[in-house]
């Protein structure tokens, strides 16, 4: 049975455990510095289809179905999907769910939807209500961009500031069973929405590393725990500036995460030969490195304890144009492995 401890955050008594991932990503982010990490590097990221927003669905079929075989479960096996992505009506993900025979609910987080997703779906394997549960979320470079910024055949310059929306699917099989191998969820801490009047499309670093640095505050709050509990602590998706945005917000609160800290955005691209400006965003980018290398580590040993912080904007194509702010959102997950 779960505990509330603190304000936001409750403790998951029974460990449901990670027992698979899947991750796909596009050509870009097979050639950067995690190349060799992820399950499956597609040579198009059109992925055979008519549409950006096409191949993101496919893209998304594919890291589920991906999942499911890695766990040796069948669809009829799973209870539930929780599932979302960026685009209008969840379009990534609904379309996924019509071609697969699982109870599925879509949420959206915006960037934020792999631990939004993952949290609900270990709180529903927590509470009985399911035994093989799935938490999965995609994006897309291409549909990600005509959605919110400009049309790609507009040719515009991008900020300095500016991140790429990472193309990659991610899905995480959270279960009840036992297996001590694998590594499973302690704690969740669900985050408030922050807004601190950054206007902007292109800042979305600034945007969302205020709501990253209240969840973390908070988590280490309700839970007592240092910074130094977790071999790694690691934000999904603020990119360069976001994640010195971070640190130097939290040094304000006498936290000091700068010894174990990542961010996902900044290591799935070479930024300077790539061309990604301030690094990588869009909820497969914490999908897609926390499924892949993060992952693998645990498995390995190499890591005992993960606190992942994945971040969201919570703007749509409209509200910039009407001259409105960008709300940000972060939940963390805490991910550890050992005997429960």
């Amino acid at each position: 049975m779960a505990v509330r401890i603190g304000k936001q955050t409750v403790k998951l008594e029974s460990k449901p455990r990670i027992i698979s991932t899947y991750t796909v990503v596009g050509p870009k982010e097979g050639q950067g510095p995690l190349k060799d990490e992820f399950h499956n590097v597609l040579e198009d990221d059109m992925c055979n289809c008519e549409s950006f927003e096409k191949a993101e669905s496919k893209m998304h079929y594919i890291a589920v179905q991906g999942c499911i075989s890695n766990a040796e479960l069948k669809e009829s096996d799973v209870n539930y999907i929780f599932s979302g992505d960026l685009l209008n009506q969840l379009f990534s993900s609904s379309f996924m769910a019509r071609d697969i025979s699982i109870p599925y609910i879509g949420m959206y987080g915006a960037c934020s939807n792999m631990t939004e997703t993952l949290s609900v779906a270990g709180m529903c394997v927590e509470s009985g209500c399911g035994k093989y549960v799935i938490a999965s979320t995609s994006s897309h470079f291409s549909a990600a961009e005509r959605q919110f910024r400009m049309p790609l055949e507009m040719g515009s310059q991008r900020a300095p500031t500016a991140q790429w929306t990472v193309t990659g699917a991610g899905a995480m099989m959270v279960s009840s069973v036992q297996e001590k191998d694998k590594p499973y969820i302690t704690y969740i801490t669900t985050g408030k929405v922050k807004d601190y009047g950054i206007k902007d499309p292109n800042e979305m670093g600034a945007a969302m590393a205020p709501a990253a640095v209240d969840t973390i505050r908070q988590h280490f709050e309700d839970t007592k725990l240092q910074p130094d509990y977790y071999d790694l602590i690691v934000t999904g998706d603020l990119g360069k500036v976001g994640k010195s945005i971070t640190e130097k917000l939290l040094l304000e609160f006498n936290i000091d995460i700068r010894n174990n800290y990542i961010d996902c955005g900044d290591e799935i691209y070479d930024d300077e030969n790539q061309g990604t400006n301030s690094g990588g965003s869009g909820c497969g980018c914490s999908a897609s490195v926390m499924g892949s290398y993060i992952y693998k580590r645990l498995l390995n040993g190499e890591f005992k304890r993960v606190l992942l912080i994945s971040t969201g904007a919570l703007l749509n194509s409209i509200s910039p144009l009407q001259g409105e702010s960008i709300p940000g959102i972060a939940h963390a997950v805490a991910v550890e492995m050992g005997e429960s």
